[in-house]
């Protein structure tokens, strides 16, 4: 459990002055009565380890986008299993023992999924092949995937991906962006490269009018996968979605020092962190 005397927190990143994590984080504390700081700091990768020292005795935590998520692996004393799963770490709590790692990625991809209704996939296209992407598997794999197909700009580069999926139990393929394997139909496509980037993957009209899309961007919105789905009356969930809730799994770290333990009023918190962001209420 974090000192009592620890009031600081930060999401780092490069470029970050977009991010809405502190308008999520501080509803949060403030629902929660914490007097609480939470700031954007610009980071890059080389620059992480110089911040991390430099870090005082009122720090708390930090939030990490990429590509901090694994620049941070070095720099952690211990990781929780997802870490060491997906390789990747996008929350550190700071603790006399040093640096602790989670990832609240899987948790934040399968309640955006679960809050849209679905609860259940079978066949998965996912685009891109970073960080976030061997969290994408691991969330997919928790409703039941079996298959899935990885389409990125490098298919070389998702050997890590492929022996990961294989690992949890699905088929796995990599392929171009620009290519299309003709006997696969995805019930969820999943979007994992940063807002504003144009793909013209091809996906079959029956995928982009029946498969749901989570494009995990959010800035700007929406973004031209999102655009495509939308017009052929496909059912999209914005980054928003995964955002928010692998948010609240982040208060819950550095509030209780554990991912898996709720805050109080749990669903009071989550509401609010919703509202701050303008996103409409859940029914949870």
């Amino acid at each position: 459990m974090p000192d009592a005397r620890q009031t600081r927190l930060a999401v780092l990143g490069s470029p970050i002055a977009h991010s809405k994590s502190p308008l999520l984080h501080r509803e949060a504390y403030r629902e929660l009565g914490l007097d609480w700081t939470y700031e954007a700091t610009e980071v890059t990768g080389e620059r992480l380890p110089a911040f991390v020292r430099a870090l005082g005795a009122e720090w708390r935590g930090l939030s990490l986008t990429m590509p901090l998520k694994r620049d941070v692996l070095p720099l952690l004393a211990r990781r929780d299993d997802l870490v060491h799963l997906t390789g990747g770490a996008n929350t550190v709590l700071i603790t006399e023992g040093g640096l602790v790692g989670f990832n609240t990625d899987v948790y934040g991809l399968v309640e955006a999924l679960r809050g849209s209704g679905v609860v259940r996939v079978s066949a998965v296209q996912l685009i891109g092949a970073g960080a976030t992407a061997a969290s994408v598997l691991v969330a997919v794999a928790s409703l039941g995937a079996t298959e899935v197909l990885i389409a990125t700009r490098s298919p070389e580069k998702a050997t890590a991906l492929l022996e990961l999926a294989t690992s949890l139990g699905m088929s796995a393929t990599a392929s171009g962006l620009s290519g299309r394997r003709g006997d696969f139909v995805a019930d969820l496509v999943v979007s994992t490269l940063p807002g504003g980037t144009r793909v013209d993957l091809p996906l079959p009209a029956e995928v982009l009018s029946g498969a749901t899309l989570l494009d995990v961007a959010y800035d700007p919105w929406p973004t031209p996968l999102a655009a495509r789905f939308l017009d052929a009356g496909g059912s999209v969930i914005s980054g928003l979605e995964m955002l928010v809730n692998q948010a609240l799994a982040q208060v819950r770290i550095f509030v209780t020092g554990s991912a898996q333990t709720p805050v109080d009023d749990e669903a009071r918190v989550l509401q609010a962190m919703r509202a701050s962001i303008g996103l409409a209420p859940s029914s949870r």
